[in-house]
């Protein structure tokens, strides 16, 4: 009976479930980090980071270099989410190129963000005859991208059932990050005006 009772323990300890949830803060933090590298102005002006010249930055650098050297930095331990493969970065490059295709008809509301976080044609009839081959062919290029970034980050973490989640946390940060007067849609299928 003991010998039962041993082996028996033996095999309840052997099996282990390794839980491993969604990090939804990182993934909010990777979100806009992505989406802020696609709408990325050419125009924009010089960050202050970027005018300070080389020999201070290396010098700022040195000096916290030396400092977490003495003084040990306190982290908390985070859930990471890994954003960086070859097809992530071949799938950002593709909708940071595209984005200036698609801004002209997100500043004119002829495309919106669905509640999805997929874009959408929002009255087909309102987009002048003219472009609307390039709305569409535009849209389902980037609809078709989107999904394949939210599949490439949980392939990239080693966890593809988080496909979901992913477009879920995307969706709501493109709304996030939409410029004033984009339209986004709500839940209940009405159209928003940032």
């Amino acid at each position: 009976m003991k010998k039962i009772s041993v082996i028996g323990a033996l095999l309840l300890t052997a099996c282990v479930t390794i839980n491993i949830y969604f990090p939804a803060a990182a993934a909010e933090k990777a979100a806009d980090q992505i989406i802020r590298d696609i709408q990325q102005s050419t125009d924009s002006p010089e960050s202050p980071s970027t005018s300070l010249s080389d020999w201070r930055i290396a010098f700022y650098q040195v000096i916290d270099g030396v400092l977490n050297v003495v003084i040990a930095p306190a982290h908390a331990q985070q859930a990471d989410l890994s954003i960086d493969s070859p097809e992530i970065r071949r799938l950002t490059a593709s909708m940071q190129s595209r984005f200036t295709g698609l801004k002209p008809f997100y500043d004119a509301g002829y495309i919106g963000i669905g509640s999805d976080g997929l874009l959408v044609v929002r009255d087909p009839s309102a987009v002048p005859l003219r472009d609307r081959t390039q709305v569409n062919r535009l849209v389902a290029a980037e609809n078709a991208d989107r999904n394949q970034l939210y599949q490439a980050i949980a392939n990239a973490n080693g966890q593809p059932n988080w496909f979901a989640q992913i477009k879920s946390t995307f969706a709501a940060r493109w709304v996030s990050n939409a410029q004033s007067g984009w339209w986004y849609q709500m839940p209940n299928g009405s159209w928003r005006q940032k």
